[in-house]
Formats: C-alpha cells, structure tokens, sequence
C-alpha cells in the first residue's frame, strides 16, 4: 500500500472497504476495496472523515487482509460449513446442515497465538442449525507478511479446525427399570420424556420394555434391544447407590464396555455411557425426566452425529457442567455444558 492525500486519489484503486456511519440510518462499506476513486468521490470521502487513503501498490510477499481473511478461511472450514464473501478483511463461516459441530481446540489456540490474526467461534460439541453463524476469521492489520501466514497454516495443521457432523436420525430402544413401574404402583413417565426429545432429532423409538430390579431381566431387555436393530439403547431408572438400584450392573453384563459410570455435571452426576458392540448403551439418572436440561442433553448431539465419546470428554464437562435451572432456559445460547 502507500498513502496518499484524499485530494489526490482519483484514478487510484482502493485497498480495502470505507466505512461510513450516519448514526440511526446507516453503517456499512461506502466504498469497496477494488474502487477506482472518481473526482466525484472526493468530497464524500472528506465528508467521512478520510484526508488520507491506503491505495493499493503491490509489493511481493504482502498480502491483503482479504487475501489473508481466505487463508484463514481455508484453514478453519471443514465439513458442512461454507464461507461468506470477504468484507473488510473478515470472512464468516457457516453451518450448511443441522449437526453437531466439532473443534479441533488445540489447533485453534495455536493459530490464536500467531500474531496479527484471529479465528473466534461459538463453542463446539454442541447442536448447530443449518445457516447458523459458526466463526469469523480475519488479520489485524490491513496487510500481512505472507510468512506469517505460512506460520499460520504450520500452526493449524493438516486438517480443518471445524467441521459439522450431521445429525443421524436414529431407532432407539427403552428399557424401563423399577420395582414400582414394572408392578403398576406408578405411571412410567420417562419414556415419554425421552421420546420427545428424540422426536426432536427425528428418532424413533423401535423397542420398548419395562423389567423389574431385577440384573438379568435388564441384562437380557438390552441385549434383545440389540438384536431388534437398536442404533442407541437407554436405561431408566435404577441409577442411584441405593442397594435395590441394579442397572449399571445389568449394563456391565451385556459384555459392554463402560466409558465412565458418573459425570462433573449437574444435574446428571449418576450418568452412564458404554458401548456395546459399537452400540451406545446409557443409564440415565431420574434428573432427565423432571430437569428441563441435563447431562443427557450435552451428550445426545454427540451420540446422534456418532462422536465417539471418551472418559476425558465426560471430565471436561466440570467446567461449565452446572446447569442453573433458568426460569427462561436459553440452552445451548447459555453457559450449560460450555467448556
């Protein structure tokens, strides 16, 4: 680039967006970058405040921020994500499906850390929306050593820093548990809970039945589940200290292998995940029938997008796993489940 006086840029090639704000009526570029400047823009150029102009002179190993904003953009958009048009060295980045969205974290800390340039996201392992605003990239500077863009990619590495994992409308089966279900003392209220939630993601329920506290029963419910063709099997009830409370144990039995039984999170402490032969198995606390959000919430995006989940992630959910039970519940546009 090289300065100029205002007076003087007629004929010159602008090297990035003039903004103009008329308060309560308008904000914006009034100028693009790539404008060839004309006599009669002159005078609102002054207008705005702009004695001096940046015009474009293109120096060798000099990048625009629009030539930058791309590099970013090149290095964060991953699967189902597509980008906005650069303006004014910024470029947005955007969900083309409903899914999960997944951050490489390390990767974007890293490229945060190189100098002159940003990536800020929403937070990820959380339900995104088709058209839904994922990220913005841009530099700081209105131009940018190209060096310092290739530190930029080394940083970022070989693959994509977000990606969207589409949702996966899946048959689930419930295995209701409990003494005082299974012998009619009380009405079985979970399952509904859960099949409206599911109905959300556009599962269906394929299996259902109600056992006594008794370990094998449950044992052999999860296992013909299984062998109905479930893809995610849930058990209710059953998931506390209490001597009677025999699920987790049924679940063991299947041969399954538990990821963690108990969670930093709030509600949901009494919270289990494994895996049966690929097939997500879970006990879930009493808390998801009555709590508005709970742990099973954080984790069902995950299990429907077929996110392997792990003991460390579940840990990870300390920070930020107290959910506050607003009177007006926003999630996910809230703290809950934000690590």
């Amino acid at each position: 680039m090289k300065l100029i006086r205002t007076v003087d840029a007629a004929g010159q090639v602008l090297c990035h967006d003039i903004t103009q704000i008329i308060p309560g009526e308008f904000k914006g570029a009034r100028f693009r970058k790539g404008h060839i400047v004309q006599p009669e823009d002159i005078p609102v150029l002054l207008s705005i405040g702009k004695e001096n102009l940046y015009v474009w002179e293109k120096t060798p190993g000099i990048l625009h921020e629009d030539e930058a904003a791309a590099l970013l953009y090149k290095a964060a958009a991953g699967k189902n994500i597509h980008g906005t048009e650069p303006k004014e060295g910024k470029i947005e980045l955007i969900a083309d499906c409903d899914g999960l969205l997944k951050i490489r974290r390390e990767a974007l800390l890293a490229v945060n850390r190189t100098p002159q340039m940003m990536i800020a996201t929403i937070h990820g392992d959380l339900p995104v929306k088709k058209g839904q605003k994922l990220a913005g990239t841009r530099i700081i500077p209105l131009v940018i050593e190209q060096e310092k863009m290739d530190a930029m990619q080394q940083a970022a590495g070989d693959e994509p820093i977000l990606n969207v994992l589409p949702f996966q409308a899946k048959k689930f089966g419930v295995i209701t548990t409990g003494s005082e279900v299974f012998k009619g003392r009380i009405e079985d209220k979970f399952t509904p809970i859960l099949v409206g939630k599911l109905a959300e993601y556009g599962c269906e329920m394929l299996f259902h039945k109600v056992c006594d506290d008794d370990p094998a029963g449950i044992t052999a419910a999860i296992l013909e589940a299984k062998e109905a063709g479930c893809e995610l099997i849930f058990t209710t009830g059953g998931m506390s200290v209490d001597p009677d409370d025999r699920t987790p144990l049924a679940i063991k039995n299947t041969g399954a292998e538990i990821i963690t039984y108990g969670a930093p999170v709030l509600p949901g402490a009494m919270f289990l995940v494994s895996y049966l032969d690929g097939v997500p198995v879970c006990g879930l606390p009493g808390c998801v029938m009555y709590a508005k959000r709970t742990i099973f919430d954080l984790l069902l995006p995950r299990l429907l997008a077929d996110d392997p989940i792990t003991a460390e992630d579940i840990a990870r959910l300390g920070e930020g796993g107290l959910c506050l039970g607003c009177a007006n519940c926003t999630w996910p546009n809230c703290g809950f489940g934000h690590c």
